[in-house]
């Protein structure tokens, strides 16, 4: 409990969540005092080559370790193979790199350790030689 300035105790808050009836899928979310639950689109800065592979071979291996929990297995493994061929190119298409990254986003949500993997590999694909910055 809170002291307000008289020196009344204030009420305690629930900031819980309720859910209730049918079925729900839930994505990032927050809750309580200053919560803050974030996801969002891909943009692109500078990289390193090795980190991206390094990301690329441990969002592999989540993807093995974690499977029986995602919607999608086999979409996400391709996803995640599209993505290492377009990184192959010697140009990569920035269309391609964002669509193939936020559809891997959306498809390991389940996952708490695939979702902050995908991020860093977001975060480490942007500026890719030939990609302008978004």
């Amino acid at each position: 409990m809170t002291s307000n300035d008289d020196g009344r105790q204030d009420p305690p808050v629930n900031n819980g969540l309720m859910i209730s009836g049918g079925t729900h899928y839930v994505g990032n979310q927050a809750v309580g005092h200053r919560a803050q639950a974030f996801s969002g689109s891909v943009s692109f800065q500078p990289q390193d080559a090795e980190r991206t592979a390094e990301l690329l071979a441990y969002v592999e291996r989540l993807l093995e370790e974690h499977r029986a929990a995602l919607a999608d297995p086999e979409a996400t493994s391709r996803e995640l193979r599209r993505l290492r061929e377009e990184l192959d190119e010697p140009e990569p298409q920035p269309t391609v790199l964002r669509r193939a990254l936020d559809r891997l986003n959306e498809f390991v949500q389940p996952v708490t350790p695939l979702v902050v993997a995908v991020g860093q590999l977001a975060q480490s694909v942007q500026g890719v030689p030939g990609v302008p910055g978004a």
